[in-house]
Parts: C-alpha cells; structure tokens; sequence
C-alpha cells in the first residue's frame, strides 16, 4: 500500500495570508488577466461568478500536496499579459 506525502493541512496561517495577498495584488494589476470565471453553483454564488482570488484560493485548499509558491508562480506566467 502507497503511502503519499501529503501535506496535512492546506498550509499555515502565515502562508495562507501571504499567497491570499499575492493574489489579491495580482487581481489589482492590469498586466495579469485575472477576470471572474463562471461557476455553475448557484447556491455558492448567486451570479454565477466567482472572483480570482477564492477561485484559486479554493484550488489550493482542495489540493494539499500541490505547493502553493510553484502554483503562485505557474499562475503569474499564465496569466500576464503580454
């Protein structure tokens, strides 16, 4: 039997606010295109909308061994705009 090494929890509390504020900064720029995605939960978000940050946000919480400056970082090239 496999045994993962996953991360117990989502990250510390420190490092949670410090990537939650990275993102916010990158939501804020216009060099980063960071626009609301669609989501089909209407109950979680009456507009169908949900914003930039808590989608990734929600990303990270759901996937624990993903390491959150890698995703940080992957994200930044992905959505900057050249």
């Amino acid at each position: 039997m496999s045994t993962g090494t996953k991360k117990s929890s989502f990250f510390n509390a420190e490092e949670r606010a410090k990537i939650e504020e990275t993102l916010r900064l990158m939501a804020t720029d216009i060099a980063y295109n960071t626009k609301s995605s669609y989501s089909a939960n209407g109950e979680l978000h009456p507009d169908h909308l949900v914003n930039f940050v808590d989608k990734h946000m929600n990303y990270l919480g759901s996937h624990p061994s993903v390491d959150p400056n890698h995703y940080v970082s992957n994200l930044r090239l992905m959505t900057r705009i050249r």
